[in-house]
């Protein structure tokens, strides 16, 4: 599935829940869900600066393609980044680069967050489009 294809089932699936913060709801929901990263990786080398919540961020290289995973310590910015890191995944550098996260604003997404969990999904997004860079081919 590409990432215009995602955006799409994405838009759908939080078009579909009526106001921004049970977004927000569904996404938390999902997180809880999602598994903690290997304590290995839960060190001070993957931590995203400049976050109040913990927030770890591992990207790798996979049959050239970005793989990312993230963990956090507040259930919110782990949906987000997680939201984020799940959506980018599986691409590679140059359609990363050609797709910013913008079309999450329309959903209601981004202005239910505080703005220290708006600088975490910032602070993701340059992480995520960092890698993409060092990375294109």
């Amino acid at each position: 599935m590409n990432l215009a294809e995602k955006q799409l089932q994405i838009t759908k699936q939080l078009a579909a829940v009526k106001n921004g913060q049970d977004r927000l709801a569904v996404l938390v929901a999902a997180a809880r869900m999602r598994p903690a990263l290997a304590s290995a990786l839960r060190v001070d080398d993957h931590l995203i600066p400049g976050c109040l919540a913990k927030l770890w961020f591992v990207a790798r290289m996979e049959n050239n393609v970005c793989m990312f995973d993230c963990d956090s310590d507040s259930l919110i910015v782990k949906a987000i980044a997680g939201l984020l890191c799940d959506f980018y995944s599986g691409h590679t550098p140059g359609e990363i680069l050609a797709h910013d996260p913008a079309f999450l604003a329309p959903l209601g997404i981004t202005q239910h967050l505080t703005p220290n969990r708006r600088n975490a999904l910032a602070r993701i997004w340059e992480q995520l489009r960092g890698f993409a860079q060092t990375n294109r081919s």
